[in-house]
């Protein structure tokens, strides 16, 4: 693959022309595509510049979390953009990719330097013991990231210094002002249409975001500008030419609203006197760099920028909330295009999560504490809760009873009922895979004879297991990993009733041909119990491991190439057949118990008062 780059080079002179930026994308079938934008700049002349992209013969994958906040303690909402881009980290791993996954925290800002004062702590101290709370929350739950990206750290410094440079001089940024409102809260300028009046808790009037509800102030400064009013209609093009940019569609579609109307121009700094906490403008020690602009950077700085960052970056996919939306499809987008780098390949966006009903926050008292769920439901448990119950469309509704309910019908119950029948000394007192006989289960319905005990349902679960990679492939590729457990889930069920509809504990051994049939339900119940060990290691790998290692599945057995099911009943071999299971090391998920009833109705009170606040 090629990229050809129209670059825009700087000239002594000062005219300011109206011209066009464009990329042109080469695929292997020589099909270009482009994506043009209208942008005054200083310039009088351009080139041509070819790029290879150095990933084409690799299979890379780059997958991102935002940079979390270190305002606060980290939520269940972090946990959740985090544990679902290690799910597709794993998942690429999985299929053979290289991947590269980068997670970690945002400690510039006005917001960190008015957090440090009321702490009583200088600005760096406080950021170091609130980021290593999300690294103790990321190690607790078994996030598997490459690299931990703090943008207090030297290497970013120098990445956000050199891309300020670059769109400094391809004539992207100038010197002005800027006059509107500004939310601390969000570190983010907003048009008059993005704000209403409210009340404080005083009842004070006073300014607050539409979107996010936080208060906005009418700020006035002299400071730097980056020239995004000429990026709109490339921007569109680029959205309206690749509709899977943006995921899901949803987002796709509200971003294009976004853009139908014109895009003022962006404050990209503020005046050091008011903002001292963050990477000062190269040239200019008077004007501080906006906090957004230097997040979205580290991106790139993990990729290696600004030197050998392309073999990574052609690949990246972005994994982000729905309040962050603007800032990773306008803004980033835009900045790249001006600084003459590719666009992400995608960016995924969820919703939130609330609890009672209502947006969690410190007010209410209804934060959730992932580091605390993670220990009472166990590592894995709010994994597979987070991943089987997060829609990315909507907001969902987070409450501890649910969690427990989930876990025990469907890792406790049903996984891990599955896996107990199937193993159990009584029923396998060899411990071994067992042989698959065709005459017991032949390859079409009733096409056995007298030996067959096989029904049609039994076929439909084999047709729906077999569809199974296929189904949790086309689900994680487009993040959305609850329709993959829900389909696994759903399989679960229909080999349980397998089970239950054939009733092998109550089959005659001493008679060769119910022996045949018992071992052939066993085998293709370890087969299913297999793909679905398979299948469930990005989403909870010590469950995973734990169930594939009873089965005596080797690790190198574990990859997508693996995942052939039933080789026998297609008349090929099977590997396990007649291999001895590993150690039985217990129960594969215990059972929680759910909380006192009277914790539940006081739970029950507590939400019905959010629930009266979020109205007042």
């Amino acid at each position: 693959m090629k990229l050809y780059r129209l670059c825009v080079m700087r000239s002594f002179g000062c005219v300011k022309v109206t011209n066009w930026l464009s990329y042109w994308h080469v695929s292997r079938n020589g099909v270009f595509s482009s994506f043009p934008c209208q942008t005054r700049f200083h310039s009088k002349c351009s080139r041509i510049q070819e790029v290879t992209a150095s990933s084409h013969n690799e299979d890379l994958y780059y997958i991102t979390t935002p940079i979390f906040y270190v305002n606060a303690a980290p939520h269940i909402g972090h946990l959740y953009s985090v544990v679902s881009a290690d799910c597709l980290h794993r998942y690429k791993l999985m299929r053979g990719f290289k991947s590269m996954f980068s997670t970690g925290t945002d400690e510039h800002g006005l917001k960190i330097q008015q957090a440090a004062e009321v702490a009583g702590k200088d600005p760096q101290t406080f950021c170091n013991e609130v980021s290593e709370k999300f690294q103790a929350l990321f190690q607790q739950c078994d996030i598997s990231y490459t690299d931990y990206i703090r943008t207090t750290e030297p290497r970013h410094r120098h990445a956000v210094e050199h891309f300020w440079t670059a769109l400094q001089d391809r004539g992207f940024i100038y010197k002005g002002s800027y006059e509107g409102w500004y939310s601390t809260q969000d570190e983010s300028f907003l048009t008059p249409s993005e704000v209403h009046d409210s009340t404080d808790v005083d009842g004070r009037p006073i300014k607050i975001s539409l979107e996010s509800g936080h208060k906005v102030d009418w700020m006035k400064e002299d400071n730097y500008m980056f020239r995004l009013s000429g990026f709109r209609s490339m921007l569109l093009k680029w959205l309206t030419e690749n509709p899977r940019a943006v995921q899901p569609e949803r987002f796709h579609h509200l971003v294009l609203q976004w853009l139908q109307e014109d895009l003022p121009d962006l404050s990209v700094s503020r005046q050091r006197s008011r903002l001292q906490w963050g990477i000062p403008v190269p040239g200019d020690p008077e004007q501080t760099i906006y906090v957004w602009l230097d997040a979205l950077v580290n991106y790139l700085t993990v990729a290696g920028y600004p030197q050998g960052h392309s073999r990574w970056w052609t690949a990246a996919h972005h994994v982000v909330g729905k309040d962050i939306l603007k800032f990773h499809a306008i803004y980033w987008p835009a900045f790249l295009l001006a600084a003459g780098l590719p666009l992400p390949k995608a960016v995924y966006v969820h919703s939130h999560w609330t609890a009672g009903g209502q947006k969690m926050s410190k007010s209410l008292g209804n934060v959730v504490d992932p580091l605390e769920r993670s220990q009472s439901f166990t590592t894995d448990g709010i994994r597979y809760f987070l991943l089987r119950q997060g829609v990315p469309d909507t907001d969902c509704d987070y409450y501890d009873d649910k969690v427990v309910k989930l876990l025990n019908a469907e890792l406790a119950d049903s996984l891990g009922g599955l896996l107990n029948r199937c193993t159990a000394p009584s029923l396998n007192p060899e411990q071994v895979y067992p042989s698959f006989c065709s005459l017991s289960f032949p390859r079409e319905p009733a096409a056995g004879g007298s030996e067959s005990w096989t029904t049609q349902e039994d076929y439909r679960m084999l047709e729906s297991v077999s569809g199974l990679p296929g189904v949790v492939e086309t689900c994680f590729e487009n993040l959305q990993v609850y329709k993959a457990l829900e389909a696994i889930a759903g399989c679960v069920r229909q080999t349980n009733g397998f089970i239950q509809r054939h009733k092998p504990w109550k089959l005659d051994r001493s008679q060769p041909q119910q022996q045949r049939w018992l071992d052939t339900i066993l085998h293709v119940s370890l087969e299913c119990l297999r793909l679905y060990g398979a299948l469930l290691q990005p989403v909870v790998p010590m469950i995973a491991d734990k169930l594939l290692s009873r089965l005596a599945v080797g690790h190198r057995e574990r990859g997508w190439e693996g995942l052939r099911f039933l080789a026998r009943h297609h008349g090929e071999s099977c590997p396990f057949e007649g291999r001895a299971l590993g150690p039985d090391t217990g129960v594969l998920f215990s059972r929680l118990d759910r909380p006192p009833k009277e914790e539940r109705e006081s739970k029950k009170t507590k939400k019905a008062t959010i629930n009266q606040k979020g109205s007042n």
